[in-house]
């Protein structure tokens, strides 16, 4: 009985070491190959192109 108790932890703490699980997704990288452009003083404003801040007026930059 202790024999099966103790094969069952083993089965379970193997079940629950990370990488796994073979349902876990691989991270898209699409989304790295476009460019973000955001604002120094207002890093939460994110956009796909350059132009200005909506909050501020100041230039964004490429991040």
């Amino acid at each position: 009985m202790k024999k099966l108790i103790i094969f069952c932890l083993t089965i379970g703490f193997a079940a629950c070491k990370p990488g796994s699980n073979s349902n876990t997704q691989t991270p898209d990288h699409t989304h790295q190959n476009k460019a973000v452009y955001t604002c120094s003083m207002h890093p939460e404003v994110k956009l796909d192109k350059p132009g200005v801040c909506p909050k501020c007026g100041m230039d964004l930059v490429k991040k």
